[in-house]
C-alpha cells in the first residue's frame, strides 16, 4: 500500500467534493471546494494507492498558517490518515516560514480536539454558538500551535 500527500489538483476535485459531503454534517459549498487556490493557499490530498481518501485546505499569511478544512473519507477513518494530514499541514506551514498554526474545531468533535492537542495545539479561545448543529448551535474552539522550534510539537 502506498500513501502519499500531494498538492490538490483539479483532477482531485470530484472525489474531494464527494468526501466533503460524506464526512461533514455541514459541508462547505461546492463552489468553495472547487475555488482555485489563491497565492496564499496550500491545499493537499492524501492518496492511498492513487485513490483520494482525504484532504486539507490551508492558507499562509504573514507567518501564520490556518487549517481551514480537513477531512478523511468515512470508509478510511480510524487508520491514522487524519493525523498524517495534520502533520503534513504543520510541516508545510514550517516550510513556508510559518511561525504559528491556527485552526478551529467543533466543541463536539472530541476526537479531532485530542488529535490536535497531541500534535501541539492548545485551545486559546472559543466562538460561542458559531457552528450550526442538529440541536441548534455549537461552539468553535480556536487552537494554535507554535512552529518556530521543533520541540514545540512532537509527533508521537
Amino acid at each position: 500500500m502506498t500513501v502519499n500527500i500531494h498538492p490538490l489538483g483539479d483532477d482531485h476535485l470530484d472525489k474531494v467534493w464527494q468526501i466533503e459531503r460524506q464526512a461533514h454534517a455541514y459541508p462547505w459549498s461546492e463552489s468553495l471546494i472547487r475555488k482555485p487556490a489563491s497565492k496564499i493557499g496550500f491545499n493537499r490530498v492524501l492518496l492511498v494507492n492513487d485513490e483520494v481518501v482525504g484532504y486539507f485546505y490551508a492558507q499562509h499569511v504573514a507567518g501564520e498558517a490556518t487549517l481551514l478544512n480537513v477531512a478523511v473519507s468515512p470508509q478510511h477513518q480510524g487508520k491514522g490518515y487524519g493525523r498524517q494530514l495534520v502533520e503534513a499541514f504543520l510541516e508545510q506551514s514550517k516550510t513556508l516560514g510559518g511561525e504559528e498554526a491556527w485552526l478551529e474545531v467543533r466543541a463536539s468533535n472530541q476526537g479531532a480536539y485530542f488529535l490536535y492537542e497531541k500534535l501541539g495545539f492548545n485551545e486559546i479561545n472559543r466562538r460561542e454558538n458559531y457552528y450550526p448543529s442538529k440541536d441548534g448551535r455549537e461552539d468553535a474552539l480556536i487552537m494554535t500551535c507554535l512552529l518556530l522550534d521543533d520541540t514545540m510539537f512532537q509527533f508521537s
